[in-house]
């Protein structure tokens, strides 16, 4: 509904180029794990149950999001996905950046157009969130499954033998 409500707009291609495109040394689990943690910030269940979907399915890894949703200090984060957090999660809350942020990303081989993509993921989202609660968006049903079981590659189908 989100991508209803923003896809015929010029926010919309704006959103689907910072999330899907290939951009700099962050995967799409990265960005969907950045839009996990900073919605959580934003109290916008859509995106947290939305994306924290699209995040185990691009990163295989059923129950990080949760844990990240829950806590994302005592999550089983490696130190590089704790860095791009701390720093997504500092833009979310418009903290005071400083060099010292920046050091902790490039020590996981991320430099400063990386921490731009991360900023704008973070300040983008903001934005979605809040568009989100306006238009009463709640998560789809199927959202709290997505990717939570591996799925078979070439499942027989129903009423049909090998």
């Amino acid at each position: 509904v989100i991508i209803l409500a923003l896809g015929n707009k010029p926010l919309g291609s704006y959103r689907n180029k910072i999330r899907l495109s290939p951009i700099g040394n962050l995967s799409k689990a990265d960005k969907e794990l950045i839009i996990v943690a900073t919605s959580i910030v934003n109290k916008c269940p859509y995106c947290v149950i939305a994306h924290s979907a699209l995040h185990r399915i691009y990163s295989k890894k059923p129950t990080l999001a949760d844990q990240v949703a829950v806590n994302w200090k005592l999550a089983d984060l490696s130190d590089r996905e704790m860095a791009i957090l701390e720093f997504a999660l500092a833009i979310c809350r418009a903290d005071n950046i400083t060099e010292e942020h920046f050091q902790k990303l490039e020590a996981h081989g991320f430099d400063r157009e990386d921490a731009w993509d991360i900023s704008s993921i973070s300040a983008f989202f903001a934005m979605s969130n809040r568009l989100a609660h306006f238009i009463d968006l709640h998560p789809n049903p199927e959202f709290y499954i997505m990717g939570r079981m591996p799925r078979e590659k070439n499942p027989v189908p129903p009423n049909k033998t090998c």
